[in-house]
């Protein structure tokens, strides 16, 4: 998945040693904002030391996220993870922003009949004058 928005925070480095392999291990976590008649925000993180490095993250910076989401069980209660795998720059058009379910249409040459195709709801038909009065309750 996809997300295009501001880096609004950059939360404190995360670091310590597995205790299973016993290999150390580093994450960080950002927030991005992304624009719309009402802004989101996303928490997603980066995991591992050579990435965070690598992405180099700023804040204010306009980037677009590629992402992967799990869910995790601990003591009972569920957990979302949004984990970054790879970062974009320069790509603010590429993606649709979540606030905007569908893309825009296109408006209708000026004098053009709409297309059924492109029309959400076909065209309104008039009742014939000589039709009786419709008589149903609702």
């Amino acid at each position: 998945m996809d997300l295009t928005g501001k880096v609004i925070a950059i939360l404190p480095a995360n670091s310590g040693v597995s205790a299973r392999t016993g290999n150390a291990w580093m994450s960080q976590e950002y927030v991005i904002e992304v624009p719309g008649q009402y802004p989101r925000k996303m928490l997603f993180r980066i995991f591992g030391e050579d990435r965070i490095k690598q992405f180099s993250i700023q804040p204010g910076e306009e980037i677009t996220v590629q992402f992967d989401i799990d869910a995790h069980e601990y003591n009972g209660r569920w957990f979302n993870e949004i984990r970054a795998y790879n970062i974009l720059r320069g790509q603010a058009g590429g993606s649709i922003p979540a606030a905007t379910p569908f893309p825009p249409q296109q408006p209708a040459a000026q004098g053009a009949a709409p297309q059924a195709a492109n029309a959400p709801f076909p065209p309104a038909q008039e009742p014939a004058s000589d039709s009786p009065a419709d008589d149903l309750p609702f």
